[in-house]
């Protein structure tokens, strides 16, 4: 898809289930089990919907998925499904990994950032993307490795630390362009470092949202995650956000929307909804 004079490409890293009561918190399962529904052990389809961007010669990669390196425990709780993933996608597209010059991270759970590292064949652990740079927010970071009683479960350090002894990692306080017309904005909410990414040309631009809104079923600003840390700011932040997708006619990308990836938002009556392209 073109954005003006950039190229917009979603590249998949496959599928995989979350708990749906988890995913909509105080959102009743009679609303939400509408339009996501669940299996027998109530988890929803989610997907890994990694987005690349080609901008001015430079190849441009959002998040990395959940990677290869989950053992039989994980894949039988997530129901993980990566035929193909990341890699072999980006290649389908004609950007190997090698050609990736930065990644930006919209935050640091192990399925935003698990295809940061893989092993290679003698079983070692390398970065997925030799020659990219990794940005990522400093509280972020901070968080990530040292997390409380709640949160840890949701960081893998070993996709992280590798990063900073490789020379890769580039940490970032508050707002900060990658590129001419590619830029992250710390929004908090979901982690205390959770970032969006905002991508412009020509006068267009595009929202990825990451966790802000992971699928359109989050559009209604109540829907939120029983996994974000500070609730109030992501309903502060999605409000702000969403007004100005609507009023910019912004094009919005949705990372864990299995149905959905790329839509506009609308405004009917006290309502926003999604047309999808």
């Amino acid at each position: 898809m073109l954005l003006g004079e950039f190229e917009l490409i979603t590249v998949s890293d496959g599928t995989f289930r979350l708990d749906g009561g988890a995913m909509f918190g105080v959102v009743p399962k009679s609303i939400w089990d509408k339009i996501n529904p669940a299996d027998p052990r109530n988890r929803i389809l989610l997907s890994l919907n990694c987005l690349l961007i080609r901008a001015a010669g430079e190849n441009i990669l959002i998040d990395t998925g959940m990677g290869s390196r989950f053992d039989e425990k994980s894949d039988e709780i997530y129901e993980i499904n990566r035929s193909p993933g990341l890699e072999e996608n980006l290649k389908k597209v004609g950007t190997p990994p090698e050609k990736i010059d930065s990644v930006i991270l919209t935050h640091l759970h192990f399925d935003h950032c698990g295809g940061n590292t893989k092993l290679d064949s003698k079983g070692n652990l390398i970065p997925s993307f030799p020659n990219a740079q990794y940005f990522i927010q400093r509280k972020e970071w901070e968080d990530a490795l040292s997390p409380n009683e709640r949160t840890k479960g949701s960081y893998r350090e070993d996709d992280l630390l590798l990063l900073e002894k490789a020379g890769q990692l580039h940490l970032i306080d508050g707002d900060f362009e990658v590129t001419p017309g590619v830029r992250t904005v710390i929004t908090g909410g979901h982690t205390r470092g959770h970032q969006i990414v905002i991508i412009e040309s020509e006068e267009k631009r595009c929202i990825f949202w990451g966790d802000l809104i992971p699928t359109t079923g989050h559009i209604t600003v109540p829907y939120i995650m029983s996994y974000d840390l500070f609730p109030l700011d992501t309903i502060a932040e999605k409000k702000k956000w969403e007004e100005i997708a609507v009023s910019e006619k912004c094009l919005c990308h949705f990372e864990h929307d299995p149905r959905v990836t790329f839509a506009y938002l609308s405004r009917i009556g006290r309502r926003i909804i999604a047309t999808p392209l």
